[in-house]
């Protein structure tokens, strides 16, 4: 019968480790966890300096924002990760490990899948926002009906971190933004806003509708193509409401708040230079008081 330490074939690393005392068994192991580190390692940093670099110049080429580049490299990073470690295994000659370890592997799988249903939904979110391209970094959105809003700042296969207009940092799960309404309003190039100036029923409408698309030409940031146009939308209790819609071009969050103020400034001063009113809602009490005195003494007692 064969010896079983010499049915074990070693290698140089192993033969060299053997003349120093180490049983077969343990120089085998021995020898398999260096050339697994070796291999490791050597995979893992040719990558990093070669591959990663590579990949990054042909993303570049190809004139990707970061909202792309991101998630593609960390890919990137993570197929290097299990390409490393596969070729590692199999210079080492850990095959049968590999094998038996492939049962443990898929039940860890599920269970860590089930306990981790939102992280995974959260990345699937973060592969359509990847692919749909809702919004890039830079972007001001708006979600949940308008009660956040804020400027992209970015975007990772799990959360998006969005900076509000008040310098507060949100970190929001991607499924939040993917299973709701969402609002880019700068996804365009262009952005329409609309206003609208209440004047009083006696007020001359035509002559403050010209006022208001007077001003918003006379806006330098204010588009003329499309042209500025006003609708009579409102007959409230105390005015007329007359909406005024214009166009700006390139918007962002500062642009929108600074040229509607400019523009609702310059036709409230027009209003009031040209007489037209801006009437705020009036109430009228009617009726009477009456008071009785049974003693026939007079209500009203002198102060003492």
């Amino acid at each position: 019968m064969v010896p079983l330490q010499n049915a074990v074939n070693l290698g140089p690393i192993g033969n060299a480790l053997e003349d120093v005392g180490l049983t077969t068994a343990q120089a085998s192991m021995a020898e398999g966890a260096i050339k697994f580190v070796v291999a490791l390692a050597v995979i893992w940093v040719v990558g990093r300096l070669l591959l990663v670099p590579l990949v990054e110049r042909a993303l570049d080429r190809r004139d990707l924002d970061e909202h792309a580049k991101n998630p593609l490299l960390l890919l990137t990073r993570f197929g290097l990760a299990f390409l490393a470690l596969s070729v590692a295994f199999g210079f080492a000659g850990f095959g049968n490990f590999l094998v038996s370890m492939a049962g443990i592997a898929a039940a860890g799988a599920l269970a860590i899948g089930l306990a981790m249903q939102n992280v995974i939904s959260n990345f699937v979110a973060g592969v359509f926002i990847y692919t749909d391209k809702p919004f890039r970094i830079g972007d001001w959105i708006e979600w949940d009906d308008g009660t956040y809003s804020g400027v992209v700042e970015d975007i990772s296969l799990r959360v998006t971190r969005v900076r509000t207009f008040d310098n507060e940092l949100l970190t929001v799960p991607n499924s939040a933004l993917t299973d709701n309404v969402l609002k880019n309003p700068v996804d365009a190039d262009k952005l329409r806003l609309k206003f609208v100036f209440g004047i009083g029923y006696d007020d001359d409408i035509q002559q403050a509708t010209d006022i208001i698309v007077a001003e918003a030409e006379r806006h330098p940031n204010i588009m003329d193509d499309p042209a500025p146009s006003v609708r009579l939308t409102e007959l409230g209790s105390s005015d007329v409401g007359l909406q005024s819609r214009f166009w700006i071009a390139d918007p962002s969050r500062a642009d929108f708040v600074r040229i509607r103020g400019e523009y609702v400034t310059a036709v409230k001063q027009r209003f009031d230079e040209e007489g037209i009113d801006i009437p705020y809602p009036v109430r009228t009490l009617e009726g009477g008081l009456h008071l009785e005195s049974g003693s026939g003494q007079s209500v009203v007692q002198p102060a003492e």
